[in-house]
């Protein structure tokens, strides 16, 4: 039985590698070659061979050496992108794209990276942004091109088609505390549904009016976000007792605040004919929202999926907007919008003034009367047993 010829294979793996640096091709392609032949090539010495027979314009030989280097390492990055490099240029603009993809999800953080690796994996990011706009500009042509205005019409597919192209990425309901089964999965609900938000809005002069005069006295907003001492803190990214999202309750933990409200009587009027979530000692939760110059509240999830959040403008500057998933939004004051808080939103205001909107959570419209009763009395019936309620939060 002959025996493969003894070498050192990290001897001829270097010369190699330098022969490569001062652009001897012939050279390294012998060396690794040597280290192919004795059995001892690793992923490395494939990738070598690979660069050299490219540089002596030996497509084939270098094809076949990446595919031996993906064999021994499938998630090797420069035999990947010299994979992709491969079918470029053979004009298979999917399979190139799949390998520039895999390449660039595939790295670590750029800082573990040598210098030269980086430049390649930026090179391969541009290809799969280049070969994603040729398709995503393929696919509207081809859906929509006689008839542009139609991808506004479609809203739906047309979200479909950001989802597919990677523009959007899915955003489901993530509550912390309950989730309630087969509900549709709605980042904003349309605002035309809800028309007892007519009389709300038509009291946004009122409303503000007397938010005005509530804000005369600073010190009756307190922050959002408290810490309770029998409980783990609840960090939210330095939003803990953070004055910059404050709070002025007219109803907490289902509850009407007496003093708050009394301040406020045609909010409290306007908010009559909401249908406004009950939970004994839990909900409904009705404040004015404040939000001071440059502060970002950090995306979060809600605690529960079985009510809609809903934002009435008061005060809102320039810089300010919500988003919701992958909707984003700019407030408009006295234009009211509702949403699932259980899919992850983030809100802030970038101005040099304050921004305020009156908050309150209701019941959303497809949970059935005796469903809502039942979840009523499942959370009362928790808090009998703990006694006390668990976090429940905006």
């Amino acid at each position: 039985m002959m025996q493969s010829p003894s070498i050192d294979a990290r001897a001829l793996t270097q010369s190699g590698v330098e022969a490569l640096r001062r652009g001897d091709s012939r050279k390294a392609r012998e060396s690794f070659e040597r280290i192919v032949a004795a059995g001892h090539a690793d992923a490395s010495a494939c990738i070598g061979l690979a660069y050299a027979c490219r540089s002596l314009n030996d497509n084939a030989a270098s094809l076949a050496a990446v595919d031996q280097a993906l064999l021994l390492e499938p998630r090797n990055l420069r035999a990947l992108i010299l994979k992709a490099d491969h079918l470029a240029e053979a004009g298979d603009a999917r399979g190139a794209s799949a390998f520039y993809l895999a390449a660039t999800k595939s790295a670590p953080a750029a800082d573990q990276l040598p210098s030269d690796l980086r430049k390649e994996l930026s090179r391969a990011q541009a290809m799969c942004d280049r070969y994603a706009a040729q398709f995503e500009a393929f696919l509207d042509d081809r859906l929509f091109g006689a008839d542009p205005p139609a991808r506004q019409a479609e809203r739906r597919f047309a979200q479909s088609l950001d989802i597919l192209c990677g523009r959007k990425r899915v955003y489901l309901q993530e509550p912390r505390y309950y989730y309630f089964p087969e509900l549709p999965q709605l980042q904003f609900y349309d605002r035309n549904n809800f028309s007892w938000l007519d009389a709300i809005e038509a009291a946004t002069a009122d409303i503000r009016s007397e938010l005005i005069e509530v804000m005369k006295e600073e010190s009756v907003f307190q922050p959002y976000v408290q810490g309770d001492p029998n409980r783990p803190y609840n960090e939210q990214a330095g939003m803990l007792n953070n004055p910059a999202w404050s709070a002025f309750y007219l109803w907490k933990d289902g509850e009407v605040v007496a003093d708050h409200a009394a301040r406020c009587p045609k909010t409290m009027h306007a908010l009559a004919a909401a249908p406004l979530t009950r939970v004994k000692g839990r909900s409904p939760a009705v404040l004015f929202s404040l939000l001071r110059p440059g502060t970002r509240i950090p995306p979060h999830n809600g605690f529960v999926n079985t009510r809609l959040i809903c934002h009435l403008p008061l005060i809102v500057p320039e810089g300010c907007g919500l988003r919701v998933g992958n909707d984003t939004r700019v407030p408009v004051e006295g234009k009211a919008w509702l949403f699932d808080d259980t899919i992850e939103h983030e809100a802030w205001n970038d101005s040099a003034m304050t921004r305020v909107i009156l908050l309150f959570e209701i019941w959303r419209p497809e949970l059935s009367a005796a469903e809502r009763r039942l979840v009523s009395a499942m959370f009362e019936a928790i808090d009998e047993h703990g006694g006390r309620k668990t976090a429940w939060e905006i």
